[in-house]
This record gives structure tokens, sequence and C-alpha cells, in this order.
């Protein structure tokens, strides 16, 4: 039985397309990726008017190739990747729909969750696609999403699912060991929601007291000029900003930190906190999305419910007064991460389960 999973083009470096590369050598023959290319990335490069030329015959295009790859496989079992936002659904919708006529198996991996659009379908301002009660099995990231599922009248099996490290990211790293911190690291997107402030002023608060202590702050966004420029006005020392990076010199980045800061205001499941695990780095984070699920307060490192940097910088500088916790921390972080989150154990979970839908 083949498994056709619908993603984005695997190597535009975003969250979806991003997961579907990392478990890409540890799926087997089974599994067939139909690629397609976003309207949202056509826009951004190409701009507005070559958008809306393209994307009537991209969607034709993508249609035909889908039904051509459901022809030939024979029935394959059909994996969706959207997230529950109004244009993400009605595209999947009409995939689904596609693949019931053909009699196929489809499953979906809900990524993300549109709020405002989710309490839209609830009060009945908006209606959900009967498409979706046809579904023969969901993926989410997080009990508080399998609740949002089941509050949808949604009877198919749920199954929970998690973002992934790779491999190759930690490949020949030697156990860290934490003896002093200095390094705090925030890696995300450089925006508001990603809680970028909370972590300039939370590190501000730090430097005061311990003036040798460092931010390092990785990625771009919407706010990176503006950032940088904040720090400027209020002067503050020791941020350095990397930009975003892949490969050897994002590895370096969470060789070099000693903790790793999130002040998110939502999530799925990030990767990156899963990442800094991995290295053996004790996190510094709140209580958003799957993190719900697993993390252990005090043994993992903190969660915090606020997002007031005064919180951050408390549970912060109890491990730079005690680095034996923060190393305890560390080793457990790792191993934790080496049993859950590695893409080569994700992807036989993953395949299994689909198979057996």
């Amino acid at each position: 039985m083949k498994i056709i999973i619908n993603t984005p083009i695997i190597n535009i470096p975003a969250g979806v397309a991003n997961h579907y590369l990392g478990l890409k050598e540890f799926f087997s023959k089974k599994i067939i990726y139909n690629q397609y290319i976003p309207g949202a990335s056509i826009k951004q490069k190409y701009g507005i008017i070559i958008y809306c030329c393209l994307i009537p015959i991209l969607k034709v295009s993508d249609t035909l190739k889908f039904i051509f790859l459901i022809i030939v496989n024979n029935k394959p079992i059909i994996l969706l990747n959207p997230s529950f936002s109004k244009s993400a659904l009605k595209r999947d919708a009409f995939f689904t729909q596609i693949a019931k006529f053909f009699g196929c198996k489809v499953a979906v991996f809900m990524h993300g969750w549109d709020k405002v659009y989710l309490k839209k379908v609830f009060e009945k301002e908006e209606l959900l696609s009967n498409a979706w009660y046809k579904v023969d099995a969901f993926f989410v990231l997080a009990s508080e999403f399998k609740d949002y599922l089941l509050l949808l009248n949604i009877q198919a099996p749920i199954h929970f699912t998690t973002t992934k490290v790779n491999d190759e990211l930690i490949e020949g790293m030697p156990q860290k060991r934490i003896t002093e911190l200095n390094t705090i690291l925030f890696l995300a997107r450089i925006e508001k929601t990603k809680g970028i402030y909370t972590a300039i002023e939370t590190f501000e608060i730090l430097s005061k007291k311990y003036p040798d202590i460092q931010l390092r702050i990785v990625g771009r966004g919407s706010l990176l000029n503006e950032v940088i420029e904040y720090t400027k006005n209020k002067n503050i020392k020791n941020i350095i900003f990397r930009g975003p990076l892949a490969g050897n010199e994002l590895k370096q980045e969470f060789i070099k930190a000693d903790i790793y800061i999130l002040p998110t205001h939502g999530e799925g499941m990030p990767t990156s906190v899963l990442e800094a695990m991995a290295f053996g780095l004790p996190i510094v984070t709140r209580p958003v999305g799957g993190l719900n699920d697993f993390f252990e307060n005090d043994k993992m490192g903190y969660m915090i419910e606020s997002l007031d940097p005064n919180d951050f910088a408390e549970k912060i500088e109890l491990l730079m007064i005690d680095v034996n916790k923060a190393d305890q921390i560390s080793q457990y972080n790792a191993k934790y991460a080496k049993e859950h989150f590695m893409a080569s154990k994700i992807a036989p979970v993953i395949e299994t389960t689909l198979i057996n839908i």
C-alpha cells in the first residue's frame, strides 16, 4: 500500500516543508511526496500580479497531478497537511473530496490553528466542510488540539505526533556539561508573538547584575530591524544578532549556548525547543501547545505562565546560581529528546499509523 503525503516543496525553509524534509530519509519506499508551491511563496517572491496570474494554472496542475498519482498508485492512503485556517481548509477539503471519490483513505495532520477562525467555526459564523467528517484519521501536536476536534464532533481517531529534530543536526555531538551559565539563546522568527521583546527585557534585567552574560538571537522576521534599533536606543550591550542560520552555523549556536529562552505567545510544538533540548540546554518557555503534554517543570527547565520579563529573569537566575541543577537538567533534556524527538524515531511511527488506519 502506497502513501501519498501532500506537502509544500520541501526545500522551502518553512514549518511543514522542513518537517517532511527531515523525515524523508527515514520513511520507506512506500511514501510518495506530492509537493506543491505554496501561494504565499509565489506572492512573496514575484508579487501580487504574477501571483494572480499563476494561481489558477497551478490549481489545475496540482489537481491533475494529484488525480494522476492516485490512479497510478491504485488507491493510496493520503496524508494532507493543512493548518486550521480558512484558505488551507478550503484547499484540502477539495483534495479530500477527490481522494474519497477514488476510494482512498485520508488522514489529516493539522499543523497550525487560527484561533480567530476556529472561534467563528464554533460560533457557526463559518461552516466547516462536510469533507472533514469523512476523514479516516487525524494527527495533532497537542491534547488541546484534540479537544478542538472533539468539540467540532469529529468522530475519526485522533493520533498524537510531534515535530522533529533532524538526526544529522546532533550527529557527533559530545555530551554537554554546564559549568557556568553565560550565554542565552533565542532562536525563532523575530516577531512580537514569539516573545522577542520579553526575551530582550529579560536579558536587560539579568545583565545589570551579571554584566558578562550575552544573548544570541538567531532568526529572521518582520521586526528584526526594529528590534536591533530598540536595543541600540536602550543601550543594551552583549546582544548578538546572527540572522537566519542553517547547517553547521546553526549547530554552533546551540553548542555555544547555555540556556534556551522562548517566551512565545502560542505554538503547536516548537521545533526549536526540541532542538535545544537535544543539545542539552535547559529551557525557559511558556505553557503552549504540545509542550503542555510532556514538559516537566523544574526538571527540563521552566514553563512560565506570564509574559513578565521579571518572571523569566528570576528562573534563569536560579540556574545561573545553581549550575549543578542546570547541568542535571542538561543531561536529562538531551536524553529525553534523543528518545522521543528524533526524525529517525518519528517517521516509522507515522508510517505505521497511516498503514493501519
